[in-house]
C-alpha cells in the first residue's frame, strides 16, 4: 500500500513550522530529530543543573509567520516574551567624551516613528543623523532593492556613512541581523531587515525578547500540539540515510515508508542526505558551496544584585557586542549572557580565556566590581551561513518529486527578499517547504 504520512527530518524551527502546517491541511507527520531536545540551533541547554540556551536570539514584531505559529499552538506572546519598543543602546567606556549612543522609536505613527527615532538618537552629531536618514530614504524610494548586490560596507561608504556612524550604529546592526561582517555581508539582504524592521508598520521593529527557553518557546508547544492531531515526534532518532523506493520514501533501515520528505536540517547535512541522483547534483552543487559563521555565548554568573540599565544592551567598539540581562528577562538574577557574533580573534581563544576577557571588558562598561561566581562558553561554530552577495540559495523544491527542503538558508518563497539566518527564516521556509507538500500530493 502506498505510504500516506509526510516525514520531517529535522526538529528545529523549520521543521516544526512545516510539521504543524501540513497537520494542520489534515497530513499525518512524523518528524524524526537527532537530538534528544527540539530546536536545532535555538534550542535549551542543560549545564551545571542550569536550564540555558545554546545561543541569545530575539525576535522582532515582523515576524509574523512565527508569531502566528506560536499563536497557533498555544504560546502565549505576553508571557513568553517581552516586548520592547525598538532600542539600540551601545554602551562605551566611563568617562569617554563622546557618551553613549542610544536610539529608541517613539509610540507615533508609522513612518514617524522611525523618523523620531534617528533624530532623536543620543550620541550621533546632526550631520551623521541627517546622513543615516538620507541614505535610508534613498533605500526606501529605491524600493529596498539595489541594482546590483554588493557588501555592506560599500554601501555604506558609497552613502556617506561617517566611521563613527559605521562604528555606532552599522557595525553593530549588521553583525546581530546577518552574523557576517560589514566587509562581506550581503547589502540586499539588509535593505530587506530594514525594510521590514525599522522602516515597517510600528510595531514590526519591536524587540521580542524570549522570557522562556527556545525549545519551550516554539519547537514543544508545536511537538504537544502534533500529538493531538496524530502526529509523532521522534527525538534521539537520527537519520543516516533516505532512499525512495516504489512504495515511498524510507528513511534509515526502518519498515515504514513516506508520502514525501521535508530536508529541515542545515545546508551540509541536506547535501549529506541526498539520494545519489543525476537531478539533485545541482542541488547539492549550490548547498555544498555555503560557508559559515560562529557565534559565541559567555554566560556569566554574578551576585543576585548584579542588574544592567536595560534588558539589552551593546558595546561599542569592544570585543563584546551584546549584553543580556537574565535576571530581567528570564528571573534568573545575576545571570548575564554576552553574545559574540561572527569570527574574530576571539573565536580561537579557549573558554578560560575568553571568559575573562569578557568579564574585564564588562567591568569597563558596567563598572561592574566583582569577578563571576560561575561561567560557561556555548560556541555553535555554524550557528549561521555566511550572508554574502548574490549568494545562490535554493528554493524549497529539491527538482526530485516527493522531496522538499525547509530552512533559513533557503531563498524566499513569496518574492520579498530574502532574509538572513533568523527564527523567521526557518518559520517561512517550513510552512513553504509544506504547502508544496500540500500542492504536489493534492491537499491544498
Amino acid at each position: 500500500m502506498t505510504a500516506s504520512r509526510i516525514a520531517i527530518i529535522g526538529g528545529g524551527y523549520a521543521g516544526m513550522a512545516a510539521a504543524v502546517t501540513l497537520a494542520a491541511a489534515g497530513a499525518r507527520v512524523c518528524v524524526f530529530e537527532g537530538a534528544k531536545t527540539l530546536g536545532g540551533r535555538a534550542r535549551a541547554v542543560e549545564l551545571d543543573g542550569r536550564l540555558l540556551d545554546n545561543g541569545q536570539h530575539i525576535l522582532i514584531g515582523a515576524y509574523r509567520t512565527l508569531l502566528g505559529l506560536m499563536q497557533q499552538v498555544g504560546v502565549a506572546e505576553a508571557t513568553a516574551l517581552l516586548r520592547l519598543p525598538l532600542t539600540l543602546q551601545q554602551r562605551v567606556p566611563r568617562g569617554e567624551a563622546r557618551g553613549d549612543f542610544r536610539m529608541v522609536a517613539p509610540d507615533w505613527p508609522a513612518p514617524l516613528h522611525s523618523l523620531g527615532a534617528l533624530l532623536g538618537a543620543q550620541g550621533l552629531a546632526w550631520r551623521e543623523k541627517f546622513s543615516l536618514a538620507r541614505l535610508l530614504l534613498q533605500a526606501q524610494l529605491g524600493g529596498f532593492r539595489l541594482k546590483q548586490d554588493g557588501t555592506v560596507l560599500d554601501w555604506l561608504r558609497a552613502g556617506g556613512q561617517s566611521p563613527a556612524l559605521i562604528e555606532r550604529f552599522w557595525q553593530p546592526l549588521t553583525v546581530a541581523a546577518l552574523n557576517t561582517p560589514l566587509e562581506s555581508a550581503s547589502a540586499q539582504v539588509l535593505l530587506t531587515v530594514l525594510r521590514d524592521s525599522l522602516l515597517g508598520a510600528r510595531r514590526d521593529g519591536d524587540l521580542l525578547i524570549p522570557r522562556i527557553d527556545f525549545t519551550a518557546l516554539f519547537p514543544q508547544p508545536a511537538a504537544d500540539w502534533l500529538a493531538q492531531r496524530d502526529g509523532e515526534v521522534r527525538c534521539s532518532t537520527p537519520v543516516r540515510a533516505l532512499a525512495r523506493e516504489e512504495a515511498g520514501w524510507r528513511i534509515n533501515d526502518g519498515a515504514e515508508r513516506f508520502a514525501a520528505v521535508v530536508l529541515a536540517v542545515s545546508p551540509q547535512r541536506a547535501s549529506a542526505l541526498l539520494p545519489e541522483q543525476a537531478a539533485l547534483a545541482p542541488l547539492r552543487a549550490t548547498l555544498s558551496a555555503f560557508r559559515y559563521q560562529p557565534i559565541q555565548t559567555v554566560y556569566l554568573q554574578y551576585a543576585e544584585t548584579v542588574r544592567l540599565d536595560l534588558p539589552m544592551q551593546g558595546v561599542a567598539g569592544g570585543l563584546c557586542q551584546w549584553v543580556f540581562d537574565r535576571g530581567r528577562i528570564h528571573g534568573t538574577p545575576g545571570l548575564l549572557a554576552v553574545v559574540l557574533s561572527a569570527r574574530g580573534a576571539y573565536s580561537d581563544w579557549d573558554a578560560a580565556t575568553l571568559a575573562g576577557r569578557v568579564h574585564a571588558e564588562l567591568q569597563q562598561f558596567f563598572a561592574l566590581d566583582q569577578a563571576p561566581r560561575w561561567h560557561r562558553v556555548i560556541h555553535e561554530k555554524r550557528a549561521t551561513f555566511a550572508c554574502t552577495p548574490g549568494l545562490p540559495r535554493p528554493g524549497n523544491a529539491s527538482g526530485v518529486a516527493g522531496l522538499w527542503l525547509a530552512g533559513d538558508y533557503t531563498a524566499s518563497a513569496d518574492g520579498n527578499g530574502d532574509y538572513p539566518a533568523t527564527l523567521e527564516a526557518a518559520a517561512r521556509s517550513g510552512v513553504a517547504a509544506a504547502q508544496g507538500v500540500l500542492r504536489e500530493t493534492g491537499m491544498l
